[in-house]
């Protein structure tokens, strides 16, 4: 057990699901302190209120908000560690919870900016969010119950007909056959329900970026851009000040091609698919609208449309992914600048 006397040069701690582990390093490097803590705020407090304030590295994960939070408060130095970057670590052959922390301790007494520091949202960004992402998770509830409803009634011969989400139920019900309505009525109404559930998600979104959120409004300007794209990426970025250029915003989102020169040889890589995900898929999605039959013209428009033109193998698949990136940039922009969107800049 840790004593108020002690004072370490640095501290690495592996977040579990219920256990941590910990190392702690002295000013030589070595290590006089290892253990394991429940992760829980009070036991956290109980652990590591009684050093003195030092350097404490954490991987960035489900629990290390409320983890850090707590060492903070405690008066620690917390460095927040990018867990993609750290391949010391992740691709290691002897990989585990007592190893992990001890590299983590190393690095923060040797060099923080080692870590990739990462800094976690604000309490009120944080919130909107995880409703962004219970919204994400009710579509994805609802498409799976619409294809499973699908591939029931084949076998019956029935093909029900096209139709968006929000009018599936308004034009399926009917087509379903008489013999296997009662059979399917509850899978209608689950995908009523969370129909219902998503119009209450967007309402309530559409609120938050109104109060809270003034910049939505500015980039939803963008066409193919809806307001919770924006305010999606509004909230995952958190700080436009974070990215000294609006060019960075593209890597870090994961939409630039990784790289692995080494002397004459540069490889052409797929994009690194770093950072968030679903921003990524929302980004992606808006490129397909923007490059769609019947999109107003834009100067982007038609520079993707020129990349599709180059044909080749995956040359849309490309032009997409390209002006995906194209939009984050602009995004960032419109973001710093103030400036409302010109469809066309140079005219």
């Amino acid at each position: 057990m840790i004593t108020i006397t002690e004072t370490f040069a640095s501290v690495g701690i592996d977040l579990g699901d219920r256990i941590a582990h910990y190392a702690c390093l002295d000013q030589a490097g070595a290590i006089v302190e290892e253990g394991t803590v429940e992760m829980k705020p009070e036991s956290f407090r109980r652990q590591f209120g009684a050093m003195e304030p030092t350097v404490i590295a954490l991987e960035a994960g489900a629990q290390s908000r409320w983890a850090s939070q707590v060492l903070e408060e405690l008066g620690h130095d917390v460095v927040v560690a990018n867990a993609r970057q750290l391949k010391l670590i992740t691709a290691s052959n002897r990989k585990n919870d007592v190893n992990d922390a001890r590299l983590l301790a190393r690095l923060a007494r040797v060099d923080t900016s080692l870590l990739h520091p990462v800094e976690h949202r604000g309490d009120a960004q944080q919130v909107t969010l995880v409703a962004i992402r219970a919204r994400a998770q009710l579509v994805k509830m609802r498409t799976a119950a619409m294809l499973s409803l699908r591939g029931m009634v084949k076998c019956f011969g029935v093909r029900l007909p096209r139709a968006t989400s929000d009018r599936f139920l308004e034009r399926c019900r009917q087509a379903v056959p008489e013999p296997l309505r009662r059979a399917l009525d509850g899978v209608l109404d689950v995908i009523a329900t969370l129909t219902a559930q998503i119009m209450s998600y967007d309402e309530q979104l559409e609120e938050t970026a109104r109060k809270q959120y003034a910049p939505v409004a500015r980039l939803a300007e963008i066409y193919g851009i809806g307001p919770l794209t924006a305010l999606t990426y509004v909230v995952t970025l958190g700080d436009p000040q974070r990215f000294t250029k609006s060019r960075d915003v593209g890597c870090y989102l994961g939409l630039t091609p990784s790289q692995r020169q080494s002397g004459d040889q540069d490889p052409q890589l797929r994009i690194s698919k770093a950072g968030d995900p679903y921003l990524r898929s929302l980004l992606v999605q808006c490129a397909h609208t923007l490059l769609r039959d019947h999109a107003p013209d834009s100067a982007l428009r038609r520079w993707g449309l020129r990349l599709c033109a180059r044909g080749g193998k995956n040359a849309k698949k490309r032009a997409v992914v390209a002006v995906a990136r194209k939009l984050a940039v602009l995004l960032h922009r419109l973001w710093v600048t103030g400036e409302h969107y010109r469809p066309n800049p140079g005219y």
